[in-house]
C-alpha cells in the first residue's frame, strides 16, 4: 500500500506556509464554481464546470447561464432564484434539473450566493456538485457515523500527536471512561491501568504505518477494578486519499465472557490435575506425618501461599471431639511457598498448640463445615491465630485471604487444613472451597489410615520390646551386647528377636530369630518361639535337637515360617556349636585375622518340617567375637547381598578392639538406612577368660553337683532314646 509518512506531512505544511494540506473531501464532491455578472451572463467558469456541464470555457463565457445550462420549461423558475438572490443577497441552495451539453438533464445541487465588488458591482457565485455524487458522500458520512456509534466495538481516534479526537459510545461502555474524559489527552494520560502503557507502540504504529491486529490484553479498567477483563486490540494509521497521515485509530473487542469461560475451563482442569495429583501423591506411606506433609505440599503454591495440617490431639488417641471449650491440635505438617512471617505465625510442626472455642479453626472443627474469609481484616487475624503475636507476624505477611476446611474420615473429624493467600492476589472464592475440602476428605482418609496403623504398629512395637529379654549382667566367659531397632515408620513391626541364656557348665546359648511377616501377629509369634526356645535350652538340648524342636512345634499349624541361627558357647571347651534354620551365617573375627562368615550348613527355615537340621563346632578362644543378626540388617532393594555382606565384613574389621557395646553402635550407623524397611536384631558376643571362682561363693566348680550346675558336654550329649528321635537319629 502506498503510505505517507508523518514526515511528508510535516514537509507539506512547509511548503504551503501555515495552511494545511486539502483534504480531498471537494475532489470526492467534483464542485464546480460559476461567477454570473448581474444580466446573468457567465463571467468565470472554473474546470470543474467544465466537467459537470459539459461547456468549455471559451463556450459558455459571455452566455446567459439561463440559456445555456437550463432547459426552456426550467427557465424562468431559474431568473426568479437569480433575481432573488441579486435583489435581497440571500443565499439560495438547492436541488435543479439542468442541461448537459450533450442534451440529457442532470440534478444538480447548487450553492448561490451574492458577490460584489470594490466598485459596487454585483455577481453571483453558483457552487454546483452533481446531486448523485453529493447523495453518495452523504451516504458514505451517515454509514460511517451510524457504523462508528452503534457498533459493538469500541472505536478510538487520536491525531497526529496521540490525542484523543474521537470516542465511540462503545469504547465508553468496555473501559467505562466517557468520552469527555479522554477528548484532548493522549494515550498516555488516558491508558494508565494497563500493565504496560501502550504510547510507545501506538508511536510506532503512526510512524511505520505497520498496523497491530488482534492483540490480546488483560486489565482491570476504571469501570471495573475489582475484576480482570480481557480484550482483543487492534491499532491503524489513518490516511486521507491522497496518503496523508491523519492519525491513528484503534478498535477494542470486549471478549471477557470468552476469556472468563476459558479460564473457568483452564481452572476446572487444573483442579481436576490437582486431584489426581493427590489422589497418586497423597498416602503414599502409612505415616503420620508424611501424609499430612504430602496433603500440605499439594495444595501449596497452586491453592495457597501457606498451608497448615493440624490433627486434634485427642483423635490420634481415639477420643472424640468435645462440644466445648478449647481444642488441643498436633501440628503435623507447614508447607508455604515463600518464607516469611506466615510462616513464622504456624506453629511448629510436631507441637501441639491450643485454640479458644471461638477460633476459626475450632469452629470449622465443631461445625464440620468450611469457614471462608475471602477478605480478611485485622480483628478476623486475631481469630484465625492462637495469639496477638501470631496476629501480628499474619498481617506483616500480607494475609489477605483464608480458608480452613475440615478433615472428614469415617463419622468424626480428625483436624483440619487451614489455607492462607499473601502473595496471590487473588481471594479464596467458593470454587477454592470446594476443590480444598475434596482434597482434605481424600487426605482425611489415608491420615486416618495413618493414624490406626500407627497405633497398631505401636501396639506390637510395645509387645516386641516386652517380649525381647533383658540380658544377663554376667556371663560365664562371654561379653555380649545386643540390639533391636524396629522398621522405619513407614513400614510394620516384625519378629526379629535376639537372646542369651545362660546354661548349667557356665555354657551360654544364644539365639537369633527372624519370624516372617509383620505386626502383631509377627510379634506374638516370636514371644511362643523365643519361650519355647528358652525351655528347650533349659533341657540342655544341642542346637540342632532345639531347633528340631522348634520345628516340630509349629509345623502344621499357622505360625509363621522362622529362620533362626542357634548356638552354644562353651569356655571351659573354648568351643562354640552351632546350627542354621534357614538364616544368614555368623560372622566370627578372630585376632590378626579378617572377619569372615562361616561356612555353616543354611538347613530350612522353622514351619518347613521333615528336613533334618545339622549342627557344627567353630574353635571360639578369649578375644574371638562371634556376631549373629538377621536379614533386616544387610538386605536393601538398591544392593547385592553379597555386597552388603562385604560392607558388614569390612565395618568389623573398622572395628575391631572396640567393646561390644561400641561395635553394635557402629554396625547400626554404618548398614542401617534411615527408615529401614524391616526388623534388626543384632548380637555381638566376645569370649573372654573365664574369672576363678569368688572364694566366698556356695557354688561349685564346673562339672560338679552343686547350685551351679553340672557340665554337660553337649558333643555327647546323647540320652537313650532321644537321638533317634531327633534329626540326626533318621541315620
Amino acid at each position: 500500500m502506498d503510505t505517507t509518512d508523518s514526515s511528508r506531512a510535516a514537509d507539506d505544511r512547509s511548503a504551503t506556509g501555515s495552511h494545511a494540506p486539502p483534504s480531498g473531501l471537494l475532489d470526492l464532491l467534483g464542485v464546480a464554481a460559476v461567477v454570473l455578472n448581474a444580466e446573468g451572463q457567465v463571467v468565470l467558469w472554473s474546470p470543474k464546470a467544465e466537467e459537470l456541464f459539459g461547456h468549455s470555457a471559451a463556450e459558455a463565457l459571455g452566455q446567459y447561464a439561463a440559456r445555456l445550462i437550463v432547459h426552456e420549461e426550467h427557465r424562468d423558475e431559474l431568473v426568479r432564484l437569480f433575481t432573488r438572490v441579486m435583489e435581497t443577497g440571500r443565499n439560495w441552495a438547492g436541488v435543479f434539473p439542468v442541461r448537459h451539453k450533450d442534451g440529457s438533464t442532470r440534478l444538480v445541487e447548487f450553492r448561490n450566493m451574492r458577490l460584489l465588488d470594490d466598485l459596487g458591482g454585483s455577481y453571483a457565485l453558483g457552487l454546483a456538485a452533481d446531486r448523485a455524487a453529493v447523495e453518495r458522500v452523504e451516504l458514505d458520512a451517515a454509514l460511517a457515523i451510524r457504523l462508528v456509534s452503534q457498533s459493538p466495538v469500541g472505536l478510538a481516534i487520536l491525531d497526529s500527536d496521540l490525542r484523543y479526537r474521537a470516542v465511540n459510545p462503545a469504547l465508553e461502555r468496555i473501559t467505562g471512561q466517557s468520552a469527555a474524559e479522554r477528548l484532548g489527552r493522549t494515550a498516555g494520560e488516558i491508558l494508565t491501568y494497563l500493565d504496560t502503557g501502550p504510547e510507545a507502540r501506538l508511536r510506532r504504529v503512526l510512524e511505520t504505518g505497520e498496523s497491530v491486529v488482534d492483540r490480546d490484553i488483560v486489565c482491570r479498567p476504571p469501570g471495573d477494578p475489582d475484576h480482570d477483563h480481557a480484550w482483543s486490540v487492534s491499532y491503524y494509521r489513518l490516511e486521507d486519499s491522497g496518503g496523508r497521515v491523519l492519525g491513528l485509530a484503534y478498535s477494542v473487542i470486549d471478549v471477557t465472557e470468552r476469556y472468563r469461560a476459558a479460564t473457568e475451563a483452564a481452572e476446572a482442569r487444573h483442579r481436576l490435575a490437582m486431584i489426581a495429583r493427590a489422589s497418586a501423591s497423597v498416602g503414599t506411606t502409612l505415616d503420620l506425618e508424611t501424609t499430612a506433609r504430602e496433603l500440605a505440599d499439594v495444595v501449596v503454591p497452586d491453592l495457597a501461599d501457606v498451608a497448615s495440617v493440624d490433627v486434634l490431639d485427642r483423635a490420634l488417641d481415639g477420643r472424640t471431639v468435645a462440644h466445648e471449650g478449647r481444642l488441643c491440635f498436633r501440628t503435623l505438617a507447614v508447607s508455604a511457598a515463600h518464607d516469611g512471617e506466615a510462616v513464622r505465625a504456624a506453629h511448629p510442626p510436631g507441637g501441639l498448640v491450643t485454640y479458644d472455642s471461638d477460633r476459626l479453626v475450632s469452629r470449622c472443627v465443631r461445625t464440620r463445615r468450611p469457614v471462608l474469609l475471602s477478605r480478611t481484616t485485622r480483628r478476623d487475624l486475631d481469630l484465625i491465630t492462637r495469639d496477638e503475636s501470631a496476629a501480628a507476624l499474619l498481617a506483616a505477611a500480607g494475609v489477605h485471604s483464608y480458608l480452613v476446611v475440615p478433615l472428614p474420615a469415617r463419622g468424626e473429624v480428625l483436624g483440619a487444613l487451614a489455607l492462607a493467600r499473601t502473595r496471590n492476589a487473588a481471594p479464596f472464592d467458593e470454587d477454592d472451597v470446594f476443590l480444598a475440602s475434596e482434597l482434605a476428605a481424600r487426605a482425611a482418609v489415608c491420615i486416618d489410615n495413618a493414624r490406626g496403623y500407627q497405633a497398631q504398629r505401636h501396639a506390637a512395637l510395645t509387645l516386641q520390646r516386652s517380649l525381647l529379654p533383658q540380658l544377663p549382667t554376667r556371663l560365664p566367659g562371654l561379653e555380649v551386647a545386643c540390639r533391636y531397632q524396629p522398621a522405619g515408620a513407614m513400614s510394620e513391626i516384625g519378629g526379629d528377636w535376639y537372646d542369651a541364656i545362660p546354661l548349667r557348665g557356665d555354657k551360654t546359648a544364644l539365639v537369633v530369630g527372624d519370624v516372617m511377616g509383620s505386626g502383631l501377629n509377627a510379634a506374638a509369634t516370636m514371644g511362643q518361639l523365643r519361650s519355647a526356645a528358652r525351655a528347650f535350652a533349659e533341657l540342655d538340648l544341642a542346637p540342632d535337637e532345639a531347633l528340631y524342636h522348634l520345628d516340630h512345634l509349629i509345623e502344621g499349624s499357622d505360625q509363621a515360617i522362622t529362620t533362626c541361627l542357634y548356638c552354644v558357647c562353651d569356655p571351659h571347651r573354648g568351643e562354640c556349636r552351632m546350627c542354621l534354620a534357614g538364616h544368614l551365617p555368623p560372622v566370627l573375627l578372630r585376632a590378626g585375622r579378617p572377619a569372615r562368615l562361616l561356612d555353616l550348613p543354611a538347613g530350612v527355615p522353622l514351619g518347613v518340617g521333615g528336613v533334618p537340621f545339622e549342627a557344627a563346632t567353630v574353635d571360639f578362644r578369649p578375644g574371638d567375637q562371634l556376631v549373629l543378626y538377621t536379614d533386616g540388617l544387610v538386605e536393601t532393594r538398591d544392593e547385592a547381598i553379597d555386597a552388603r555382606l562385604d560392607t558388614l565384613l569390612d565395618a568389623l574389621a573398622a572395628t575391631r578392639g572396640h567393646d561390644p557395646e561400641l561395635t553394635c553402635e557402629r554396625i547400626l550407623e554404618t548398614l542401617r538406612p534411615p527408615g529401614g524397611e524391616d526388623d534388626v536384631a543384632l548380637l555381638i558376643a566376645r569370649a573372654r577368660p573365664l574369672l576363678p571362682p569368688d572364694p566366698g561363693s556356695t557354688a561349685q566348680p564346673p562339672g560338679g553337683d552343686g547350685p551351679a550346675g553340672r557340665l554337660v558336654d553337649n558333643r555327647h550329649h546323647e540320652r537313650p532314646g532321644e537321638r533317634r528321635r531327633g534329626p540326626a537319629g533318621q541315620a
